[in-house]
């Protein structure tokens, strides 16, 4: 379970809205200076980022939370927005090429790249008819797995001496 921490925005139903912080590990990893992630990580980084939760730890709006999503998940569902895209985009250059070859002079690039845009766009509707599917299927979806106490800060008093 990869697990976060944010903050319960709201409530509705059986969900609950969270926000969260994006971290990075970047503090320390020893390509600090090179790192492209870094770069990114500050230009996102100071955002916050908005889900929905299954809330089965009955939090309400304010409460600090732990939220999780299972690994098979991310991965299935990381695969399929990533990958099936780039494989719509290559799968459908690849048959233009084929049909240019058999139909067009060989010589042709036209089909080849209106195959792969189709392609490309047609994993795209895979993605959203998939992400449509899956919205409630709590395997992938992140769960409120349950409250953060709140620690309270004391203040330090400053001690004087008196002589």
């Amino acid at each position: 379970m990869i697990e976060e921490q944010g903050t319960v925005l709201a409530v509705d139903g059986d969900f609950a809205w969270v926000e969260t912080r994006r971290q990075s590990s970047c503090g320390s990893c020893a390509a600090k200076a090179g790192c492209g992630t870094r770069v990114l990580g500050r230009l996102m980084g100071g955002r916050p980022g908005r889900l929905r939760a299954l809330n089965r730890g009955h939090a309400r709006p304010g409460d600090p939370v732990v939220i999780g999503i299972p690994e098979a998940g991310l991965l299935r569902g990381s695969l399929a927005v990533y990958l099936l895209p780039l494989l719509g985009l290559i799968g459908g250059g690849l048959l233009g090429e084929l049909l240019a070859s058999r139909l067009f002079a060989p010589a042709a690039e036209w089909p080849a790249m209106l195959g792969g845009v189709f392609g490309f766009l047609a994993g795209l509707r895979w993605v959203q008819r998939f992400s449509r599917r899956i919205r409630d299927d709590a395997r992938f979806q992140p769960v409120v797995l349950r409250r953060v106490s709140r620690q309270v800060a004391i203040p330090l008093q400053r001690l004087s001496r008196s002589s």
